[in-house]
């Protein structure tokens, strides 16, 4: 079975030949951008024979403020990019470059965020904290053209670049942050206006519940989300892969593996630390206690970026051995 077959066989719960596997972490410096970009991507996903591509979009977490909104109520003045701006057109050349060049050989997704998330990369998360407090009805018309742009960012993805689908990340979900109202007023509008668009545009599609500060989040808020796989923080939100396979209604789940936790600048968990012995049975236990059908095997978020592939073989060899 191919990677392609086998990636689509795991996301439609039908049988696979083995479970596949899927990891990834940012790229720095250089590699961040441009076409050492591209190459690291290849290199990464090849070296460590995996069985897809999750592209990241570093440099492009920050929405693109204009410097004349510098109030609240400035906010009103915010309208869409558009398909030509360099925001949107560089991801997808990125994009592009990728899938021509490994496209044929496993499936391609795209790292895209909830709108609530690029726009507080983009004015800092204390003053979009801060804004939607003094004008929110400003703040909510920013969020609605922002979700805009990353629809139509999913799509030029999806349709233009050849992407399979989008990985999308949805945060501000922790539980100290928005009441389960708020949060259903605020954020969820906008976070499923762009994958409600993602899904016209290919039906698979990844939800990345998104734990990135090490808070336990509301998952309850994005249980009935649409998409056809599920990823979630294991160990930040102590959910099982599969309790959290009932949680969200028997669809495919993606994860297993430990990365968000850090202490200082060490990565916790088995993947990171773990003896090569550890890691291997380890993965043979997902799979055991999981079964084969409707499970990708990755981790709760992006790894470190300075991993050895060789910790990544050794999970794809032992998955790929049962």
């Amino acid at each position: 079975m191919d990677k392609r077959t086998r990636v689509f066989n795991a996301m439609d719960k039908k049988p696979v030949d083995h479970v596949p596997v899927g990891f990834w972490h940012h790229f720095e410096g250089a590699q961040a951008t441009g076409e050492p970009c591209v190459q690291a991507h290849i290199d990464y996903v090849r070296g460590c024979d995996l069985d897809m591509v999750k592209v990241m979009s570093d440099s492009y977490f920050a929405y693109p403020v204009p410097d004349t909104i510098r109030e609240a109520k400035d906010w009103w003045e915010l309208q869409p990019l558009g398909k030509d701006h360099p925001f949107l057109r560089d991801q997808v050349e990125r994009a592009c470059r990728i899938v021509a060049e490994i496209g044929g050989e496993m499936p391609v997704f795209y790292n895209v965020f909830a709108p609530f998330s690029s726009i507080r990369f983009g004015a800092g998360e204390d003053r979009i904290m801060s804004d939607l407090r003094r004008d929110r009805q400003a703040v909510l018309h920013a969020l609605d053209i922002v979700a805009r742009d990353n629809a139509e960012l999913t799509e030029m993805l999806i349709r233009e670049a050849g992407c399979d689908g989008i990985y999308y990340c949805v945060q501000a979900g922790e539980a100290n942050r928005f009441s389960p109202a708020e949060y259903r007023e605020l954020v969820m509008p906008s976070d499923l206006y762009v994958l409600e668009h993602a899904n016209r545009c290919s039906s698979y599609n990844i939800l990345h519940c998104c734990s990135w500060a090490g808070d336990r989040n509301r998952l309850e808020l994005w249980k009935d989300y649409p998409a056809k796989c599920v990823n979630w923080g294991v160990y930040v939100e102590e959910l099982s892969l599969p309790d959290g396979r009932y949680f969200f209604g028997d669809r495919a789940c993606l994860g297993g593996f430990e990365s968000l936790h850090r202490e200082g600048m060490t990565h916790k968990g088995l993947l990171h630390n773990g003896t090569e012995q550890e890691i291997r049975a380890f993965t043979r236990d997902l799979i055991l206690t999981f079964g084969k059908r409707g499970l990708i095997l990755g981790a709760d978020c992006t790894l470190n970026e300075h991993i050895e592939n060789e910790r990544i073989r050794w999970v794809t060899e032992t998955a790929h051995s049962i």
